[in-house]
């Protein structure tokens, strides 16, 4: 008997050959058929539930919104409790921010190469004596002195508006002299 080559053994069988994709799920079938044959138990993985999952996400969106809104509240019950305690002091707040906002647009305008160091240090002036204001508020509605408190507020925004005046001259003071140079500079 004379030994077939592996092409030949191709030709032959080349219209028996199966070429089609097995059916899903082939590969499964087969592996719990080989872990039966060899006694390997396997689990079932347990299927999620898609409610589960959308409950979680709905649960976890529900804290995050309530969280959300008790902060809002908390901020605005801070100048509520103030007003209640002083209503003068709530208007003369709302007459100062408007003032210094006002007045920050305004600088802000101004801002220059030359000028944006001074702006900024302003800036953070600022920010460090709406802080202060913050804290005095916070004496305030602990029981603090209300009259001592309520005096250093208003000082805490006429500084600030003191700030941002003297600022703006400065500022005027560079682009005049800028100004100045400019018009001395012959080519």
């Amino acid at each position: 008997m004379k030994k077939d080559t592996i092409d030949e053994l191709f030709n032959k069988l080349q219209d028996q050959l199966d070429y089609a994709e097995p059916a899903s799920g082939h590969q499964q079938r087969f592996l719990e058929k080989l872990n039966e044959s060899k006694g390997v138990v396997t689990l079932e993985t347990k299927k999620k539930n898609n409610w589960l999952l959308f409950l979680s996400v709905a649960a976890s969106l529900a804290i995050l919104l309530t969280v959300g809104l008790s902060q809002f509240k908390t901020a605005s019950s801070i100048e509520e409790k103030v007003a209640e305690i002083s209503p003068e002091a709530s208007k003369t707040q709302f007459y100062f921010a408007n003032l210094i906002e006002e007045q920050v647009k305004e600088l802000n305008s101004e801002k220059s190469p030359e000028t944006e160091k001074i702006i900024n240090d302003t800036m953070v002036q600022l920010k460090k004596l709406q802080l202060n204001y913050t804290q005095m508020e916070q004496d305030l509605l602990n029981g603090g002195n209300s009259r001592l408190i309520l005096s250093a507020m208003i000082t805490n925004f006429q500084t600030r508006i003191d700030l941002l005046n003297e600022v703006m001259i400065q500022i005027e003071n560079i682009k005049s002299i800028k100004k100045a140079n400019d018009e001395n500079f012959t080519i």
